[in-house]
């Protein structure tokens, strides 16, 4: 058993940062949200657009902070920097420096949250192996910072996610985290408003490559139209380049896949190896997630064997497929929450996971975000995937919801509602014993609140 020590030390955050230590102090994590500050954390006092985080640092230290990194002195251990963002980043870079981990970095249109949790889970099942993950969707220029400066030094893998809404982001960030293997989930057409096409999201995401390390390998799915083009991208600083699907002529591909209803079981042939393994959520998303997990443990060189068992024990995240049941008079209905974030791709995949449930069907839809000027059409065009699906009931939320409300007028029940508060309302008078409550909309949409306010009816 390792024994446990400092994450960081305040001689250290001050090497790193080239910041003034007030005092000696030492911390066993990382924040910059004083809600999530834990006894021992280290709380970064960052700027923000609407509260700045100084006035949060007597409440971190309440809630049992060892030190703080701030731009100003205040009445607490401290490391005095001149800009807390930079601080961030420079505490992951030193993060990264020091680390002797073998490290992954996952991005993609859909499925990176749970390819990485999914990897994490499978690099971890192997014992006295310590695994350092990327928490719920810290992938940006302010979460994958953080998430590196809160990996321990002494950790074997390192798995952090990588997102981004305009390109150069994803360059920016690779070179942060130097993974070792760069995982692309799938490219699909979100974020549309900041893209021309969807050519150039294939690219953007493509970005990770850049910051691969030398002998570094390249995941990639060899089902997506833009494989050649993801292919080409990764050539330049890919050592090796694996890809996944179920396409004749994929290094790790399924070649027989058995849909079980809630999970699938599939024969995977990898270079020099043949598995037959079962995939513990729903769905040919998740096919296609435990795929990419695999190819990414074949490339770090870890145990593929326990990988399999791993993704046989996976779990629904929430939001991302978590699965309640619920009181609803006197029985009990399913409600799939899929209310994290939506796009035309994810909501397709999850409407095809609706159409093998039993009971009535009934889906919740919000908005979806970042279409651009083929928004309206990208909503439209999901009434056949809706109707597929068997749902009686449509209750979509939100403006950008009515084309759909208009492709389904006299095909199904719809109901169009302005926001979630008016959603929920509305489900309550709708849903009845038996049924399959599908709810999936864009984060900005507010669908978790509606999925809360389900949830509290224990079944």
């Amino acid at each position: 058993m390792r024994a446990v020590s400092a994450l960081w030390t305040s001689a250290a955050i001050a090497a790193a940062t080239g910041g003034t230590a007030s005092a000696d102090f030492a911390v066993s994590g990382v924040a910059f949200d004083s809600r999530e500050i834990g006894a021992g954390d280290l709380f970064m006092a960052m700027p923000g657009t609407e509260h700045d985080g100084h006035r949060f640092v007597d409440g971190a230290f309440a809630k049992g902070a060892a030190g703080a990194i701030v731009s100003q002195p205040v009445a607490h251990p401290h490391i005095l920097v001149a800009d807390t963002a930079a601080a961030l980043n420079a505490l992951g870079v030193a993060s990264r420096e020091r680390s002797k981990a073998r490290v992954a970095g996952v991005t993609g249109s859909v499925g990176k949250t749970g390819t990485k949790e999914a990897l994490a889970a499978a690099l971890s099942r192997t014992p006295d192996v310590r695994v350092h993950r990327s928490v719920k969707s810290y992938n940006n220029h302010t979460g994958v910072p953080l998430s590196l400066a809160r990996m321990p030094a002494d950790s074997d893998y390192a798995v952090f996610e990588m997102g981004m809404n305009h390109a150069g982001e994803i360059a920016a960030l690779t070179r942060l985290v130097r993974p070792h293997v760069a995982v692309v989930t799938a490219v699909a057409a979100v974020h549309l408003e900041f893209f021309d096409s969807v050519e150039g999201i294939a690219d953007a995401k493509a970005e990770i490559f850049e910051g691969l390390e030398p002998g570094g390998i390249a995941v990639i799915p060899f089902d997506s139209p833009y494989r050649d083009r993801l292919i080409a991208a990764a050539k330049p600083h890919a050592a090796h380049i694996l890809t996944f699907g179920s396409g004749a002529g994929a290094d790790v591909r399924a070649r027989d896949v058995i849909d079980n209803g809630d999970s699938s079981t599939v024969t995977a042939a990898l270079p020099g190896v043949e598995l037959c393994l079962t995939i513990g959520q729903p769905g040919a998303h998740w096919v296609s997630n435990g795929l990419a997990v695999l190819a990414a443990v074949h490339a770090l060189g870890a145990d593929l064997g326990v990988a399999a068992l791993a993704l046989a024990d996976l779990e629904s995240l929430p939001g991302r497929g978590a699965r309640h049941n619920i009181r609803v008079g006197s029985g009990a209905a399913l409600v799939l929450d899929e209310s994290y974030n939506a796009n035309p791709t994810s909501m397709r995949a999850t409407l095809a996971v609706l159409a093998r449930e039993n009971g009535r069907k009934v889906v919740v839809l919000g908005a979806m975000g970042e279409l651009g000027a083929e928004s309206d059409a990208l909503h439209a065009g999901l009434a056949d995937d809706v109707m597929t699906a068997g749902a009686e009931i449509a209750l979509l939320v939100g403006r950008g919801m009515a084309p759909l409300a208009a492709a389904l007028e006299g095909r199904t029940e719809v109901r169009h509602v302005t926001d979630a508060a008016a959603a929920d309302a509305a489900l309550a008078t709708l849903i009845a014993p038996g049924d399959a409550i599908l709810v999936k909309g864009s984060n900005s949409v507010g669908l978790s609140a509606l999925v809360a306010s389900l949830k509290s009816r224990t079944a």
